[in-house]
C-alpha cells in the first residue's frame, strides 16, 4: 500500500473514530494494551534482532540503548497505553462559552486534528505511545519510524491491530498504519502529502527534525533535538548539584532531556569540578573551557579535552559534556539562550532571586530548578505517555499528551437570528 492509499485508509478511520465515546475508546486502548503484553515474546525476539543488527552495523551503545528493549522498557509501553486509556478525554471538552447580545450561545470545543503523521528514529516504545495518543484523541495515525528499528515497530503495531480487532465495534484498525517499505521516498510522501495530513510530528535528531520542518508541506508541530543545559550557581548545594548533573548527563545520555552542556559559575568551580569528577569517574569525556579544564586537570580527571567552539550548543547523545565557566547568572541565561534548543534547561541554586530570574529569562519549554532535566517526560507529567517534546511556541509546547492532538472549533446555537448590517 502506498501512501496516498494509506491516508485514504486513514481518513475514513479518522471519521469513524471521532464518533467514538471516551468509554469506547478507552475499551479499544485497554484491548491494544492486553494484545501486546500477550505478544511480549514476539515482540523482545524482534526488538532482538533489530539491536543486533545496529551493533553490527556501527551504532554507538547510546543509541543502541534507545532502540533496545526489556522487561521495564516493555512493561512501561504496556502501562502507558493503559495510563492513556485512564486519562480524561480531551475531545468535546469546552474551552470557553457565552452569549451574544442577541441571544446566539457559543461554544469553543476541542475536536481531533484528523490524520496525523510520526517520524521517528530508533525508539520502538514511540510506536506505542503514539498511537495511544492519537487514538485516545480521536486521531488516525501514519506511523514512520527508522529501519534500526522495523522489526520491532511491525511487531508492536501487528499486536495493536490484533488488539483493536479484538475490541470488535469499538476498534477502528483503518485508524493506525506503519509504514514498513524502510523506503527514505516515503518520508518525501509524507511531507508533500497535503490534503491527506493534517499535521507531522518530527522525533529524533537534529538532522530529522531539520529536514522535516525544511520540506514540509503539510503543518509541522516541531519537536526539538535537546541541547540542555545545567548550571551550577554560586552558593549552590555542590553535592546536590554534582548529583543532578550525574543524573541528567549519564542516566541515558541518548535521550534528548540528557544535558550536553554543564555551566558553572566561575566562584563555585573550584569546589564543584572535582565533586563532579569524582561522581564521572572519567566514564564522562568532558570538553572543559581554559578555567574548567585546569581545575578538573588539577583534580586528576584524565577524559579531559579542551572545549571547541563548535562542542557548545551540539548534542552529543554520548557520554561527552562540555563545561563552561560563567561570571554571573546573567551570563549563564544569555550563554544558554544563545546555544540552546529551547527544550529543557537546569539551575542549581540557593537563592531564589536568581531562580526566579533564571525561570522567567531562559527560553525553554521546561525550566528547572533544583532538579534534573531528565523529569521532562510525558509520563512523569501525568499525561500516561508523550508524542515528543514541543520546543516551538504556538499550538503546543513541552512534553505532548493527548491534548496537543486537538484543536479547537465553535459551536454555535441560534433561533432565528440574522445579522443585520
Amino acid at each position: 500500500m502506498n501512501i496516498a492509499e494509506a491516508c485514504g485508509l486513514l481518513r475514513k478511520g479518522a471519521c469513524e473514530l471521532a464518533l467514538h465515546s471516551e468509554c469506547r475508546k478507552n475499551k479499544a486502548l485497554l484491548c491494544a494494551a492486553e494484545s501486546i503484553r500477550k505478544h511480549k515474546a514476539e515482540i523482545l525476539s524482534a526488538n532482538e534482532d533489530d539491536v543486533k543488527k545496529a551493533r553490527s552495523g556501527g551504532m554507538s551503545e547510546a543509541l543502541v540503548e534507545r532502540l533496545a528493549l526489556n522487561d521495564a522498557k516493555f512493561a512501561s509501553i504496556v502501562s502507558g497505553i493503559e495510563d492513556v486509556a485512564r486519562q480524561g478525554d480531551p475531545v468535546g471538552r469546552v474551552v470557553s462559552g457565552w452569549s451574544t447580545p442577541d441571544g446566539m450561545q457559543i461554544r469553543q470545543v476541542r475536536v481531533p486534528l484528523g490524520v496525523v503523521a510520526v517520524i521517528y528514529e530508533s525508539r520502538p516504545n514511540v510506536t506505542a505511545d503514539a498511537f495511544a495518543l492519537a487514538y485516545k484523541s480521536g486521531n488516525a495515525i501514519l506511523l514512520r519510524g527508522s529501519s534500526s528499528a522495523l522489526s520491532s515497530n511491525k511487531a508492536i503495531v501487528d499486536a495493536i491491530q490484533e488488539g483493536l480487532h479484538d475490541a470488535g465495534v469499538d476498534g477502528v484498525a483503518d485508524a493506525v498504519y506503519l509504514c514498513r517499505s524502510a523506503n527514505r521516498s516515503e518520508v518525501s510522501e509524507i511531507l508533500s502529502a497535503v490534503g491527506k495530513i493534517d499535521v507531522v510530528l518530527p522525533r529524533g535528531s537534529s538532522r530529522l527534525i531539520n529536514l522535516v520542518v525544511e520540506q514540509a508541506k503539510v503543518p509541522v508541530i516541531q519537536t526539538g533535538a535537546g541541547v540542555c543545559h545545567l548550571y551550577v550557581d554560586d552558593g549552590a548545594d555542590m553535592e546536590a548539584a554534582a548529583r543532578i548533573a550525574m543524573n541528567a548527563k549519564t542516566q541515558r545520555p541518548g535521550a534528548c532531556n540528557a544535558i550536553e552542556t554543564i555551566l558553572v559559575h566561575e566562584q563555585a568551580a573550584q569546589e564543584f569540578l572535582p565533586r563532579l569528577a569524582q561522581l564521572f569517574g572519567e566514564t564522562v569525556q568532558i570538553r572543559a573551557d581554559e578555567t574548567c579544564f585546569s581545575v578538573l586537570q588539577s583534580a586528576g580527571y584524565k577524559n579531559l579535552v579542551p572545549a571547541a567552539d563548535a562542542d557548545f550548543g551540539f548534542e552529543f547523545l554520548d557520554f561527552i559534556v562540555a563545561v563552561k565557566a560563567v561570571a554571573s547568572v546573567e551570563g549563564a541565561v544569555e550563554f544558554i539562550n544563545a546555544h540552546n534548543t529551547k527544550h529543557s534547561e537546569c539551575i542549581v541554586t540557593a537563592s531564589r532571586s536568581h531562580a526566579r530570574l533564571f525561570q522567567q529569562r531562559v527560553d525553554a519549554a521546561c525550566v528547572y530548578v533544583n532538579a534534573s532535566t531528565r523529569f521532562t517526560d510525558g509520563g512523569v507529567f501525568g499525561f500516561g505517555a508523550e508524542l515528543g517534546i514541543s520546543t516551538q511556541k504556538l499550538h503546543a509546547r513541552g512534553p505532548m499528551g493527548a491534548e496537543a492532538l486537538t484543536t479547537t472549533k465553535f459551536l454555535i446555537d441560534g433561533d432565528g437570528q440574522i445579522r443585520q448590517g
